[in-house]
């Protein structure tokens, strides 16, 4: 299947398939998606005398042909194990006549958390001796080895070396990848352009402007080159606001209403402190943006913290906005707990779905997670948002402590439900890189790229969080999205892989810094390349239905919010389903282009008649 992409695949394959095209639930590879369409890489392959075809710049580090894999679904599989410097490949070998098909293992080491030795030279019993292999996508891989020939060594080490390449003076595959690429096709780093969106939200205008005034990241390192801030407030003036918010990220415009002129911001807290410290110039700010609106003399502050947590900050030297000090203002607490929390959740989700799953247990376990009942949160704040500025015609502003996390999820799934642009294949990889990685989200700090400190207090799952929320929505409005499940499930595989540069580091200025654009290829410039797998049959592309310009309002309900099974469940067979989404939704395009293209024929023909 054309320009699939060899992720994480635990699947059970047959003889032919494997040589040619690897399956998974979320992913599916062929040579065109694998060696990015070079016939090089494919001649490659076929010299080195493996089943998988090499990306550009993929290099073999060690293989071992006495390798048990200890398969939580099947047990133990005999078979080889090939390591690159980008991916962990293991196939069963045949050990008499029909013999079931093959167990294929396809993991790019960027998706590894964790790497553990089991047992030692004094272990005794069938396949206590070996390595486990701990992942960021919800499954663990443990390895068995023959104690006598010391294989385990090697593969512990190469797996360190380059599973964790920064913890080794080392580099991203990214880097390497994009050095020898032969990819063709549009730039995916030229998707999201700050001035051109701008001017498609109607700015600059008679209240608002765009402003470079941190073109060089000395205002604020964490905030983009490019704001658009309310005319009337200087380049100074926002100087001297940025000194009371935390990390200096003042409120600056993240989406305006074009009829209303209703504007969402985004900024950090207030460093109010135990005193109750005030700013004349940040209280005036904030007037300024509400004055922006001329339908609402009142301005709301989304916080996305729960009320106990923002004033537990104010011993941080942070806080929020009194309404004594800030006039015309009303503040609202979210609810949405800090990245510590998310992280205690998803591990609990992990358990509950991997490697088994207790029946009896299901429905309280997962509720015990609480993981639906962030999911709620964070779609009821978005929702909350989204009326304020299309119902009361208010402007809002959002934040959370620093203004890169929980404050991302809210604007982002609130511009999405506002805005039809966003639910387009373009307008959400505008989103991503414009909320997510332009404003600062800690993509290095909160995935580990790269890095064997799987302990880190700073790792988190919020942007997954964004785009189970993202899912969410699509289950409750299975035609407002141009792009399907399949996109989702790729865009997470690729948060893990270190393929692309486009989740890697923390911050625009960091990305400018290391020259990304330039030295490592974009994930779009690899999905735009295939578009058609991800495509929704259920999308109005033909015809202007209703939805395409419909503001989405989700139930924000735990009898609606439900676990995503596709992604979570995705590595247990018993919860995976036969036939595969993706491949019905390219039929459904199929019989919906040929459907079109007969009553496009039929009309000709009736305009000829009439004629």
């Amino acid at each position: 299947m054309d320009g699939k992409d060899p992720l994480l695949v635990v699947t059970v394959l047959q003889e032919k398939a494997a040589s040619k095209n690897t399956s998974t639930n979320s992913l599916d590879t062929d040579s065109k998606s694998s060696s990015t369409g070079s016939k090089h890489d494919a001649e490659l392959s076929s010299s080195r005398d493996t089943p998988f075809p090499y990306l550009d710049g993929e290099e073999d580090q060690d293989q071992k042909n006495d390798v048990t894999y200890v398969c939580p679904y099947r047990g133990p599989t005999y078979g080889a194990l090939t390591i690159t410097n980008y991916r962990l490949y293991f196939r069963s070998l045949p050990l008499r006549d029909h013999e079931p098909p093959p167990v294929i293992l396809d993991v790019p080491l960027g998706v590894i958390a964790r790497v553990e030795k089991i047992g030692g030279a004094t272990s005794r019993g069938e396949n206590s001796y070996g390595i486990e292999i701990f992942c960021k996508d919800m499954r663990n891989l443990r390895f068995a080895h023959k104690q006598q020939n010391h294989s385990r060594r090697t593969v512990f080490e190469k797996l360190q070396s380059y599973a964790f390449p920064l913890s080794y003076s080392g580099r991203l595959f990214a880097f390497a990848h994009a050095a020898t690429s032969t990819q063709v096709g549009e730039n995916g780093w030229a998707v999201y352009e700050p001035l051109a969106e701008l001017r498609r939200l109607g700015v600059p205008n008679d209240m608002w402007r765009a402003t470079k005034i941190n073109e060089n990241y000395a205002v604020c390192d964490s905030y983009p080159a490019v704001w658009a801030v309310p005319k009337v407030a200087s380049d100074d003036f926002l100087r001297r606001v940025a000194l009371f918010r935390s990390r200096c990220r003042l409120p600056v415009l993240s989406w305006i209403h074009q009829k209303s002129q209703a504007a969402i911001t985004r900024c950090s807290q207030p460093l109010v402190g135990v005193g109750g410290k005030r700013s004349a110039d940040d209280e005036l700010f904030l007037n300024y943006i509400m004055e922006a609106n001329a339908q609402s003399d009142k301005l709301a502050i989304m916080d996305a913290r729960p009320s106990a947590n923002a004033i537990a900050n104010k011993a941080k030297g942070g806080g929020y906005e009194s309404e004594e000090a800030y006039k015309s203002v009303e503040i609202h607490f979210l609810d949405i707990h800090n990245i510590h929390v998310m992280r205690e959740s998803l591990r609990k989700v992990k358990e509950v779905c991997y490697p088994t799953i207790d029946d009896s247990k299901w429905l309280s376990s997962i509720d015990n997670s609480l993981w639906l009942k962030h999911i709620k949160c964070i779609v009821a704040g978005a929702v909350r948002i989204v009326d304020k500025v299309e119902t009361m015609s208010t402007s809002v502003v959002v934040h959370c402590s620093d203004g890169w996390d929980r404050t991302a999820q809210l604007t982002a799934l609130a511009m999405l439900l506002l805005d039809p642009y966003y639910r387009t294949f373009r307008g959400f990889e505008v989103l991503i890189e414009k909320e997510w990685s332009s404003f600062g989200h800690k993509f290095q700090q909160r995935i580990g790229h790269g890095d064997n400190r799987h302990s880190d207090a700073d790792r988190s799952p919020v942007f997954l969080q964004f785009i189970d929320c993202v899912w969410q929505v699509s289950q409750q409005f299975p035609n407002a999205f141009e792009f399907n499940e399949h996109l989702l499930i790729t865009i997470i595989d690729h948060l893990y892989s270190c393929r692309f540069g486009t989740f890697l580091c923390n911050t625009e200025s960091e990305r400018m810094a290391e020259d990304m654009k330039h030295k490592t290829i974009s994930l779009w410039t690899f999905i735009n390349s295939s578009m058609d797998q991800y495509l929704n049959p259920l999308y109005p592309t033909f015809t202007q239905g209703a939805q395409t310009s419909t503001v989405l309002r989700p139930i924000a309900s735990m009898r609606i919010i439900k676990l995503w099974k596709g992604l979570y469940c995705r590595w247990n067979p018993s919860m995976r389903p036969q036939n595969k989404i993706y491949n019905r939704t390219r039929e459904l395009l199929v019989l919906q282009e040929q459907l079109v293209k007969q009553v496009s024929e039929k009309r000709i023909k009736a305009n000829i008649r009439q004629a």
